[in-house]
């Protein structure tokens, strides 16, 4: 590590990125970093950074420059669909820089992703159900990894330290764009109204759980994702969730079992700016199946895989924690898990009527052909996870060619 020189953009909302340049530093190498707003400042801990102020069209050649005039061997970021995170892709390409892109883990809680080149829909994993079967002869079984919690609230709270210091970006970051939809300002108002009505959901979500469990009747799961999400804005056909709810609600009515039900999840980090209740209200009316749905704020989704029929998904990791519980899963999109073997390969009208489960052999290997390659144990906010993700984060990064290059030179994809 002594001889490289590591770039830092922009990463998780929590000291993660921060602890891991302490790390990296400790161990002879260099370390730099961009900030492009108050609260990438913030979570920078005692350590010399370049604040980025211009705007997106400003920063590919700011950005060249600083690859070029110090040498910069390694760039590590936070996802690669960002604005700000868009030209590091093809200027490591041109000058042969490794890219080191971290996100939330395929798998979860214990899990973080890794990985080089690109992530979830630009990942270089292998669409072919053989090649796992194939490559994972030598590759250690996974279980879980140590276990790591990342408490909703302590979330919200790195989320309110990163997000509350870019109220200032008027004045001090003039020229940054926010890759989400709202203002930090915004969306801190917007959570801080959904946790304060959280305990009156769990309590309304709990009776309506229970009844649809004591019912015994068949039930189907649609999980929301993140308008804001680079799985739904980048690697799905969807403009936003209301659009997924109006196709998969008219498929459920054409086509579903007439007894069975269909259970509407709403994601832990919703803003609430889009009242999904309503809509779906609406589209029930319209569509003649009132009291057919059921819509939730919260509610312990392990549970709900082991009670339900099936889960229909654009391509949310929880795809990958259905398959982990034998659950029959169709994407609306095209996500890493997307095999055939592992996910329904038929029409979304077709599904409701399906009864193929996925193969679990299958599953396994590519599980543990995913963490062997793309994974590390540990968690972007609770010290624990913290700590635990550095130290795996560091072991990968020491390695001359990372894990899944060494698995495609080894074992080069047949394309058909």
């Amino acid at each position: 590590m002594k001889h490289r020189t590591f770039l830092f953009l922009q990463g998780p909302t929590s000291p993660f990125f921060s602890k891991l340049a302490d790390k990296i530093l400790s161990l002879g190498a260099q370390v730099h970093r961009i900030n492009f707003n108050p609260g990438d400042a913030v979570y920078w801990i005692n350590k010399p950074a370049w604040s980025f102020r211009g705007n997106a069209t400003q920063f590919p050649d700011y950005l060249e420059e600083k690859l070029n005039s110090y040498q910069i061997t390694d760039i590590i970021m936070m996802g690669d669909t960002r604005p700000v995170h868009s030209p590091a892709i093809s200027l490591s390409k041109k000058y042969a820089i490794r890219l080191h892109i971290f996100d939330e883990g395929y798998f979860r809680p214990n899990w973080l992703t890794m990985e080089e080149e690109g992530i979830n829909g630009h990942s270089r994993l292998p669409r072919d159900p053989n090649w796992y079967r194939e490559v994972s002869k030598n590759i250690p079984a996974y279980r879980d990894g140590k276990s790591v919690t990342n408490p909703t609230s302590l979330l919200a709270i790195h989320e309110i330290g990163y997000h509350l210091p870019n109220i200032l970006n008027p004045i001090l970051y003039k020229g940054y764009q926010t890759h989400r939809p709202y203002i930090s300002g915004i969306e801190l108002l917007g959570w801080g109204i959904r946790f304060a009505k959280m305990p009156y959901y769990k309590r309304r979500d709990k009776k309506r759980i229970e009844n649809l469990l004591t019912s015994k009747k068949p039930f189907y799961i649609l999980p929301l994702q993140l308008d804001s999400d680079s799985q739904i804005k980048v690697h799905s056909p969807f403009a936003n969730m209301a659009n997924v709810i109006r196709q998969v609600m008219q498929s459920f009515a054409r086509s579903a079992p007439a007894e069975s039900r269909l259970l509407i999840k709403n994601h832990p980090l919703d803003t609430g700016f889009t009242t999904f209740d309503k809509i779906i209200a609406r589209l029930e009316k319209e569509m003649g199946i009132e009291g057919r749905t059921v819509y939730i704020e919260s509610g312990h989704l392990p549970t709900l895989l082991h009670h339900c029929e099936a889960v229909i998904i654009v391509n949310s990791t929880v795809g990958g924690s259905a398959l982990g519980h034998n659950c029959r899963t169709l994407t609306l999109s095209d996500p890493i898990y997307n095999l055939p073997g592992l996910t329904a390969q038929c029409s979304l009208d077709k599904f409701w009527q399906d009864t193929e489960k996925p193969d679990a052999k299958l599953f396994k290997l590519f599980r543990n052909t995913v963490i062997h390659t793309t994974q590390i144990n540990g968690g972007f906010f609770s010290p624990y996870g913290i700590k635990l993700g550095v130290e795996e984060a560091v072991k990968r990064l020491a390695m001359p060619v990372c894990p899944l290059a060494t698995l495609l030179k080894q074992h080069p994809v047949n394309l058909p």
